[in-house]
C-alpha cells in the first residue's frame, strides 16, 4: 500500500465508506510490557488487556528487547481487548500507538524479520561513541538542530553502533535492504500489512528523539546524516502525530491506523496539556516531566531536552522541554527482583510507611548515569548515609524520596529555562496509584499534585489523536471536557525541612559523579 495523504484534522473517512465505530482503540508498547486499551467517546476505558516482555542484558549497561516476541505480545493484547471489550473491527473507529521512545531497530525489507534485537533507550553502550562524535564541542554539538545533547540515549548513535558492530549489516543498509524504526514504525509497518504493503511511517514526536531529525523543518537532515553515517534509505517518512496512516490487516482489518506519539508526547496530550506553560510528569519505569512552550522551541541551557510536543494533521507543531530521569519504577522493580526487600511493586507504599522519615539514607539510582539536568554519563548508583540505624522501611522510603527529588530538580531547571514557576503538576503513569508517593512529590515540589479520574493518559493521548484524525472527537475543546480530578495532594512539609532534605539529596547525587572512567565503559565502540 502506497503512502497515503496527509489529513488534515477533519474527519477522514474509513477505507471502503465503512461506518464509524463507537470506540478507539490504544496500542501502548511499553519498555517492560505491551497494553491495548479501548476507549468510548467519554475517554472511559472499556477494556484493557496487558503482557510483559522480556528484558535481555547481554553485558553491563546493555538493554535489548526481542522485537518479534513484542509484536507477539501486541497482537494477542489487541486480541484480548476487543474480546474483553465484546467488540469487533466495526466498532472501532479508528486505532493509535503509543511507544517507549528512543528503542532502535533494523529490519529486513524483504522478510520482515529484525536483524538484531531492538537497542533499548536505556541503553548505555554508544557512550563512547557520543563521545567520539562530539569531537572538540562535546555534547551539545547537534543542540541547535535536534534539540538534544549527545547521549547515549538517543536512536541514532544506536542506528550507527548496529551498522558499526554487527557484520554486513552496513553493507546491507547501504544497498536499501535494511529499514529502520522506533517501536512505533515497527508496529504500524505489521499493522498495515508488513512485507505486503505494510507502511513505513514514523511521526514528529519519535522522529524528534532520533537525533536525525531538524527540530526546526521537521525533515530528516542531510547533514546529520552524513555526521551520523545513516543512510537515508533506513529512514521512515516523517508524518504527523495524527492522520490516517493506513488500514490495518489481520484481526483489526480495515481499521484506519491514525496516530502515533512517543509515550511521553501521548500522555501530554492525554493530560489535555494544550496550552503553553501547561505541565504533566509521567511516572513509570522511568519518569518524563514535559512542559508544553507553544508553537516555539525553546532552547534549554539547564539540562533539558527540547522536543515536539504533537502535531495534528497539518496544524503547526507544538514544542515542549522535557525533563528525562531514568530510574524511577524500575528502581522499585530493582528493590523487589534485585534486594528481595518486597515480593510485589505495590508493597513499597506499604514497607515505607513504617518509618516517618529515611533515616538519613539517600539512594541515588544512576543505573545508566544520570539524566536531566545533569547527563553525566560516568555516573553510577549510590546509597548514602548509612548507619547501623537504618531498616528496610528507611531504604524504602528513601526509594519513594528518589523519585521525588529527581522530579525537584527537573521542575527547577524548567524555571530557569521557560521562567515559568509550577503551579500544580498534573500526574499519571503506574507510580501514581502510590499515594504516599504523591504526598512526598507535593512536599518536596512544595506545589500541588494532581491525578486525573482515568491515569492511563499515555493511551488516551494516543485514542485521542486517532480519534481527532477521523472526526471521532471533534476538537481540543472536547478533549478537555474529558480530562476530570481524580485526587489531589497539597504539601505539608515545612520550608525548614525542605531545604535541609535538598542540600542532603545534592551531596548524595555529587557522590555518583565520576565512576566510570572513559576506558572502563564495557561495550565502548
Amino acid at each position: 500500500m502506497p503512502p497515503l495523504p496527509r489529513p488534515t484534522i477533519t474527519a477522514v473517512p474509513a477505507a471502503g465508506g465503512r461506518p464509524q465505530g463507537r470506540h478507539v482503540a490504544a496500542i501502548d508498547q511499553g519498555t517492560t510490557s505491551s497494553r491495548c486499551i479501548v476507549f468510548d467517546a467519554d475517554g472511559a476505558i472499556v477494556a484493557v488487556e496487558q503482557q510483559e516482555h522480556r528484558q535481555i542484558f547481554p553485558q553491563p549497561g546493555w538493554v535489548e528487547h526481542d522485537a518479534g516476541e513484542i509484536w507477539t505480545r501486541v497482537r494477542s493484547v489487541v486480541t484480548q481487548a476487543m474480546r474483553r471489550a465484546g467488540i469487533g473491527p466495526a466498532e472501532l473507529s479508528a486505532i493509535g500507538i503509543t511507544n517507549q521512545r528512543e528503542t532502535t531497530l533494523l529490519w529486513d525489507r524483504r522478510t520482515g524479520e529484525p536483524v538484531h534485537n531492538a537497542i533499548v533507550w536505556q541503553d548505555t553502550r554508544t557512550e563512547a561513541l557520543c563521545r567520539e562524535l562530539g569531537r572538540n564541542v562535546g555534547k551539545d554539538r547537534f543542540r541547535r538542530e535536534t534539540g538534544l545533547p549527545l547521549a547515549s540515549y538517543f536512536a541514532g548513535p544506536k542506528i550507527r553502533w548496529l551498522l558499526d558492530n554487527v557484520d554486513g549489516l552496513r553493507g546491507r543498509a547501504e544497498a536499501g535492504e535494511l529499514m529502520f524504526g522506533t517501536m512505533d514504525s515497527w508496529l504500524i509497518w505489521n499493522l498495515t500489512g508488513g512485507v505486503d504493503g505494510g507502511v513505513h511511517v514514523t511521526d514528529v514526536t519519535n522522529a524528534s528523539r532520533t537525533m536525525l531529525m531538524n527540530l526546526h523543518t521537521l525533515e530528516w537532515d542531510e547533514r546529520l546524516l552524513e555526521s551520523f553515517a545513516v543512510p537515508a534509505s533506513l529512514l521512515p517518512e516523517i508524518r504527523s502525530s495524527a492522520e490516517v496512516y493506513g488500514y490495518a490487516v489481520g484481526e483489526l482489518a480495515g481499521v484506519p491506523v491514525a496516530s502515533a506519539l512517543g509515550d511521553q508526547q501521548a500522555a501530554l496530550f492525554g493530560q489535555t496539556c494544550f496550552d503553553e506553560g501547561e505541565a504533566k510528569s509521567t511516572y513509570g519505569t522511568g519518569t518524563f516531566l514535559l512542559l508544553n512552550t507553544g508553537e516555539k522551541a525553546v532552547n534549554s541551557y539547564h539540562g533539558l531536552l527540547t522536543t515536539v510536543g504533537y502535531r495534528i494533521g497539518d496544524r503547526k507543531p507544538v514544542y515542549a522541554l522535557e525533563g528525562s530521569i531514568a530510574v524511577t519504577g524500575s528502581l522499585v522493580q530493582w528493590l523487589r527482583d534485585q534486594l528481595g526487600l518486597i515480593s510485589t511493586a505495590a508493597e513499597i507504599e506499604e514497607l515505607a510507611s513504617t518509618v516517618q522519615d529515611n533515616g538519613g539514607a539517600y539512594i541515588v539510582p544512576a543505573f545508566s548515569g544520570l539524566f536531566a539536568p545533569y547527563w553525566r554519563s560516568d555516573a553510577r548508583g549510590v546509597i548514602t548515609g548509612l548507619t547501623g540505624y537504618v531498616n528496610k522501611g528507611h531504604l524504602a522510603r528513601a526509594v519513594l524520596e528518589a523519585t521525588a527529588w529527581q522530579t525537584r530538580e527537573v521542575v527547577d531547571a524548567m524555571a530557569k529555562d521557560s521562567g515559568v514557576t509550577l503551579s500544580s503538576l498534573k500526574v499519571d503513569g503506574g507510580m501514581t496509584a502510590n499515594d504516599l508517593l504523591m504526598q512526598i512529590i507535593s512536599d518536596v515540589l512544595d506545589a500541588p499534585v494532581e491525578r486525573p479520574l482515568v491515569a492511563e493518559t499515555t493511551a488516551l493521548g494516543a485514542a485521542y489523536a486517532a480519534g481527532l484524525a477521523v472526526g471521532f472527537w471533534p476538537d481540543l475543546d472536547a478533549l478537555r471536557a474529558n480530562w476530570h480530578r481524580g485526587a489531589e495532594w497539597t504539601p505539608r512539609m515545612g520550608a525548614q525541612e525542605r531545604a535541609r532534605e535538598q542540600r542532603n539529596w545534592l551531596k548524595a547525587v555529587e557522590r555518583t559523579k565520576g565512576w566510570i572512567d572513559e576506558d572502563s565503559v564495557p561495550g565502548g565502540a
